[in-house]
C-alpha cells in the first residue's frame, strides 16, 4: 500500500442555505487504495462528494487530487477522476455507446484503448445487446450499469463512487467488485459511501466515518466496526 495521497481534503466546511451540512473535514486517500465513506442517512456523504466533484460549493478548506488544486485549476482538475453518482445522469438523446464516446471524447481516450475497453465492461455488465438502446428503454439497473461504464473508461487516478450498489442486481453488484478491485490493483485510487456495511469489509481498505456532518472516526478497515453497534 503507498503512502502517496491522491485525494487531500482539508479543513473543509459547506453551507446549503446558511446551514452547516459539513464541519472541518480533513482526510486522505492513498494510491492504489480504497476508501469507505461510511456513516447514516444524513451525515453528509453525498455533499460531500459533491463537493469534491466541485458541484457544491465549499466555504472554507481546500480540495486536491494529485496537488491539483480544485479552486486554483478546476479545468485539470476534473479530469483527475471520475464520477459514478447514485442515481444514473443519462442523456436522453443519447444511446448507450453514444454515452461512452461522450466520455470517450471528454478523456481523449485513444480508440485503441476505448473500443476493447467499452466492449469489455459491456460484456461484463451484460449490455451488448443494448448499445443502440436510448435511456427510456433501460432499466433503472441496466440506467446504473451505463453510468458505472462511462466512468470506468478513463485512465484517472481517482474513482468517485456514491452508494456503488444502488440499483445494480447480485451479479452486476459482484462484477463490480471485481472490477474495482482490478483498478485498485492498478493503482487507482478509490472512494465510495456506502451504508451498505456487509460489503465495506471485503472490499475497502480504509474507513472515514461522518456523523452529523464531521470526521468522527478513521482507520483501517480492520479496526471498522458497524455504525449500529458504535451507536448502540
Amino acid at each position: 500500500m503507498s503512502n502517496q495521497s491522491v485525494l487531500r481534503v482539508n479543513q473543509c466546511h459547506v453551507y446549503i442555505r446558511e446551514e452547516k451540512i459539513l464541519s472541518d473535514i480533513s482526510f486522505e486517500v492513498p494510491k492504489g487504495v480504497i476508501t469507505a465513506l461510511v456513516g447514516h442517512n444524513g451525515a453528509g456523504k453525498s455533499t460531500l462528494m459533491k463537493a469534491i466533484i466541485g458541484s457544491l460549493e465549499r466555504s472554507e478548506g481546500s480540495i486536491k487530487i494529485n496537488d491539483m488544486d480544485q479552486d486554483e485549476n478546476y479545468a485539470d482538475y476534473k479530469y483527475q477522476y471520475s464520477y459514478i453518482p447514485e442515481e444514473p445522469l443519462l442523456l436522453p438523446e443519447l444511446t448507450v455507446f453514444q454515452h461512452f464516446q461522450l466520455y470517450q471524447k471528454s478523456y481523449d481516450i485513444p480508440d485503441e484503448i476505448f473500443i476493447p475497453r467499452a466492449n469489455h465492461y459491456a460484456e461484463t455488465f451484460e449490455l451488448i445487446d443494448k448499445l443502440d438502446e436510448y435511456p427510456e428503454a433501460l432499466s433503472k439497473g441496466m440506467r446504473q450499469k451505463t453510468q458505472a461504464i462511462c466512468a470506468l473508461l478513463p485512465d484517472v487516478p481517482l474513482l468517485l463512487i456514491d452508494e456503488p450498489f444502488m440499483g445494480l442486481d447480485v451479479y452486476a453488484g459482484a462484477s463490480l467488485i471485481e472490477v474495482l478491485q482490478d483498478r485498485k490493483n492498478d493503482g487507482t485510487s478509490i472512494l465510495l459511501t456506502t451504508h451498505q456495511l456487509d460489503k465495506v469489509r471485503n472490499l475497502a481498505d480504509e474507513f472515514v466515518m461522518l456523523t452529523g456532518g464531521s470526521v468522527s472516526d478513521s482507520g483501517a478497515i480492520e479496526n471498522f466496526e458497524t455504525l449500529d453497534r458504535r451507536e448502540s
